[in-house]
């Protein structure tokens, strides 16, 4: 595993923010401890605030269709999100926790809990956008989300997220950043294709069109000792674009475990928006067709 640390050298405005990327263990519980690990590594750079890759704690099961794998879905908050508490309060870190949940027997989502710096659970957001195509099964996993679109109000700044799918509809991202976000995550589990040039594309453009910053990471490796020949081998390449559409350091590596550390200068925001007028410049009246059925 590498941990790179790159961007800007810290301001008084700065926040030192971190994404993960990482193969699948084999088992719940040892992927969990390396979470953990990469907790406390993140914790000697001197991060603020870490975001795992999507449903970090398994492998990503939407390559098949298999009900053995409801047996991951965990009660949000409850005992996953616990042990990240103990870790979010002793290294003072907010931690964006992507993982499967259970609200009850058969309700199940994709979901990211928030954990502030001080330990507390903030809340949680649910991924609205269920895809179902091939390898990307996820309607037989998921409901749609149901919690609008949240931001978290975190010791170091304002938070949102959106998973994997979400990021091809525009629509949330301009929410998001409606509801105040500073930074947004998309914890992401995304194969080789057509989605390599989007991973270029859609990022970069959500974060100029919004003007704040987005945190994209992806898994790496390839699952085949749990899918055999359905597996596909997940690219990394995850990344930090600033209000601007600019990346903050360099595009991690498609096949290395990686902890990718940035200073994200939260000031850039209002030099962004006091040069480009986009929030003022919204013509909501005479957007009805975008949310007509």
């Amino acid at each position: 595993m590498s941990v790179g640390t790159n961007g800007t050298n810290g301001t008084a405005n700065s926040v030192r923010t971190a994404i993960t990327q990482a193969t699948w263990t084999g088992d719940e519980e040892s992927m969990i401890a390396k979470h953990e690990g990469f907790v406390r590594t993140a914790a000697a750079q001197g991060v603020q605030v870490i975001c795992f890759q999507e449903l970090f704690h398994g492998p990503y099961f939407g390559i098949v269709q298999d009900a053995k794998y409801y047996d991951y879905a965990q009660a949000v908050p409850g005992p996953i999100v616990e042990r990240f508490q103990k870790l979010a309060a002793e290294f003072a870190m907010v931690i964006v926790v992507p993982m499967y949940e259970e609200e009850q027997p058969g309700v199940l989502y994709n979901t990211a809990a928030v954990i502030d710096a001080d330990g507390s659970y903030l809340g949680k957001y649910r991924k609205h956008h269920i895809p179902h195509l091939p390898q990307f099964w996820e309607k037989f996993y998921f409901r749609p989300g149901n919690t609008d679109y949240p931001v978290f109000d975190t010791r170091y700044g304002k938070i949102g997220v959106y998973i994997c799918y979400d990021r091809h509809f525009p629509e949330g991202w301009r929410a998001l950043g409606l509801n105040g976000a500073e930074i947004v995550f998309n914890p992401s589990a995304t194969k080789p294709g057509l989605s390599n040039r989007l991973w270029e594309l859609e990022q970069p453009a959500a974060a100029v069109a919004n003007q704040y910053y987005i945190g994209a990471n992806n898994r790496i490796g390839n699952e085949e000792a749990e899918f055999g020949a359905e597996a596909v081998t997940f690219y990394g390449s995850s990344y930090f674009v600033d209000p601007k559409g600019n990346y903050v350091g360099a595009i991690a590596s498609t096949d290395t475990e990686e902890i990718v550390v940035r200073d994200l200068d939260l000031g850039v925001i209002r030099e962004v928006r006091n040069s480009w007028q986009f929030y003022r410049d919204r013509r909501p009246d005479s957007y009805e067709p975008l949310v007509a059925p």
